[in-house]
């Protein structure tokens, strides 16, 4: 259901239901809360590598589970309060960067998973829709917020009003994603990403993120004095006094989170 492993600081939280497209049910998504609060708790965890297993990275909602409700007449259930929209703010917030490696089809709330990922790695097997039109449904878990913002307001209503799906080729040119790699390649390629943000300066991303997302719906104003708040927090870390050290000895830096 969901697999959580966690080497070189690496947390990697793998989607593990190959034979449903990694769909999720309430206890995948409850499992998948826990598994991120998990690594945000962790000290010992510094990046986080999301992904899917076999020909999927997630096909978002179980519609069978989804189904079962619509006929007992419980609706949506308050899934998309109790669950996913607690999982996308747990991504977005999070202190540390979050990597998706889309392995195969993101469709529905498994895309907006991806869009709320700080970066995202896609194997050239990937595939991006928005379903939800196409079951009578506005989006949900971020994607209205988090697509606009990587693609333009048009092209967002574009991919969720069509619905119409996107290749890896076509998501990167879009700037859905960083990267396309072959699709044997894309765990190795992902890891090594995700290795390399936990060793970089963890307290400077996670106030990169939290510019990022104030700066989004603020003046430049408001965004220039947070830009100055965070300078300051960052300023008095080890990590920068020692960076500063490192990089006028010529020397490369390596940072502790302190």
């Amino acid at each position: 259901m969901i697999r959580y492993d966690v080497t070189d600081a690496v947390a990697t939280i793998t989607l593990d239901r190959p034979e449903a497209m990694n769909s999720l049910t309430t206890e995948v998504k409850e499992a998948l809360h826990g598994a991120l609060r998990r690594a945000a708790a962790d000290h010992g965890v510094r990046a986080v590598l999301l992904t899917g297993s076999g020909r999927a990275f997630c096909a978002g909602q179980d519609l069978r589970e989804h189904a079962d409700n619509l006929r007992a007449g419980r609706g949506l259930a308050n899934t998309v309060r109790e669950h996913y929209n607690p999982i996308v703010e747990l991504i977005t917030t999070m202190a540390k960067p979050v990597v998706a490696a889309v392995n195969g089809v993101a469709a529905g709330a498994g895309a907006s998973l991806a869009f709320a990922c700080d970066l995202r790695l896609a194997s050239d097997r990937a595939k991006f829709a928005m379903a939800f039109a196409g079951i009578g449904l506005a989006p949900d878990s971020g994607a209205s917020w988090t697509l606009q913002r990587l693609v333009g307001r048009g092209r967002a209503a574009e991919l969720m009003l069509l619905g119409e799906p996107l290749d890896a080729a076509r998501a990167l040119e879009l700037g859905l994603v960083s990267r396309v790699v072959p699709a044997d390649d894309l765990q190795k390629a992902a890891q090594e990403l995700a290795v390399r943000l936990a060793q970089g300066p963890t307290l400077a991303y996670a106030a990169t993120k939290r510019a990022l997302a104030y700066a989004a719906t603020h003046s430049l104003t408001d965004a220039l004095s947070m830009e100055a708040d965070l300078q300051d927090s960052c300023a008095a870390t080890r990590d920068h006094v020692r960076a500063t050290e490192s990089f006028l000895a010529k020397e490369r830096p390596v940072f502790t989170a302190e």
